[in-house]
């Protein structure tokens, strides 16, 4: 298993490490290149993407992503901010499925901010598409423009998708909720937008060759709205770039921390990017206090998607249960009467209760 390790910025080195460690645990034949994306490439390459970790990502099966950023680039140009990196590289590997999984371990469902009656036994899957929608859609840009015979700064983005692209991850989708229990959401904003109008349609369309999914349709601002009210009524949901990535960030804090969920990134053949879903917490970096948890879930998922080793997943994910079962938090999922620790502590546990499984 050639996987290429991508540390990051901020916490995502601690988590990786963690990460890493597990991996290495399960004593499977894999070869580890490490290399720069994000901020720490803008400093060391000037690029948030450099050329050599281009390579390594390409060649690699797999690739685990800790986090990027921090308030430190933010007076960058654009194109050299660390998200970029991001951004470059779900575009070069054709990661255009991103899977998100919300699921509220029992153990934790005092930490929902919502009603435990609520968010009690929530498992939802979010796909979302990851290399088009407005994000990547030409023309962009701010300039100046005369406005009612003034000049002021216009600003502008493109909102686009092609059929192809559409129909290409209701698929990955659909074959998601056939796994599962059999139910689909799909996501738009079609009485406005004619881009999720088209969304909408390959939708329909593409349900013709899935008759044993149910597939329902829910505006996005009402599919906010129902993830707050009543979030059980969902299984998968599928939605674009921009609005799955704020429903999946709002999925995430139903389950108490967005520091326990992980993240994968697929392309066509399975090749994948993981990484927690999570940010990288530039005012805790370096303190030794993150929930690598998430990272180690994406590790799990990494085995399961892109190698086919189911087993050595599941013991990753009965090894975190066990962990939570005991007591054991992190200060992000901590509540009075567990066992707070730090984050390599919490590698420690997590390995620990892998040698029992």
């Amino acid at each position: 298993m050639k996987i290429c390790v991508l540390p990051g910025d901020g916490i995502g080195p601690e988590i990786t490490a963690e990460a890493l460690r597990v991996l290495q645990a399960l004593a499977l034949p894999c070869e580890l290149n490490e290399a720069l994306l994000g901020g720490c490439a803008v400093d060391a390459t000037g690029d948030p993407y450099p050329p050599e970790t281009q390579r390594l990502a390409q060649e690699a099966d797999a690739v685990l992503l800790g986090a990027v950023g921090g308030p430190q680039w933010d007076g960058l140009p654009r194109a050299q901010r660390p998200e970029q990196g991001l951004l470059a590289i779900r575009k070069q590997l054709g990661l255009f499925a991103n899977l998100r999984p919300a699921i509220l371990y029992s153990e934790l469902a005092n930490a929902s901010t919502l009603k435990s009656e609520v968010v009690a036994g929530l498992d939802i899957l979010i796909v979302r598409e990851l290399t088009g929608d407005i994000y990547f859609g030409q023309p962009r840009g701010i300039e100046l423009r005369d406005v009612d015979g003034r000049q002021e700064r216009f600003a502008f983005n493109t909102m686009h998708y092609c059929e192809s692209e559409i129909r290409r991850i209701l698929r990955v989708a659909f074959e998601a909720a056939r796994r599962r229990s059999g139910r689909l959401c799909s996501v738009d904003k079609m009485n406005v937008l004619e881009t999720t109008q088209l969304w909408r349609e390959v939708a329909i369309e593409t349900a013709a060759d899935y008759p044993d999914v149910e597939l329902s349709h829910m505006l996005v601002d009402n599919a906010a709205m129902q993830l707050v009210r009543n979030p059980k009524q969902f299984d998968v949901i599928v939605t674009g770039n921009m609005f799955g990535d704020i429903l999946s960030d709002q999925a995430a804090m139903l389950t108490g921390s967005i520091g326990m969920l992980p993240s994968a990134s697929l392309d066509a053949d399975g090749k994948g990017l993981y990484e927690p879903c999570h940010g990288s917490a530039p005012d805790i970096a370096g303190q030794g206090v993150a929930n690598p948890l998430a990272t180690i879930l994406s590790v799990a998922m990494m085995l399961r998607y892109t190698f086919a080793q189911q087993d050595a997943a599941l013991r990753i994910e009965r090894a975190v249960k066990s962990v939570l079962a005991k007591g054991y938090r992190t200060a992000d999922i901590y509540e009075p009467g567990m066992q707070q620790l730090g984050t390599r502590a919490m590698g420690d546990a997590v390995l620990a209760a892998l040698q029992v499984d």
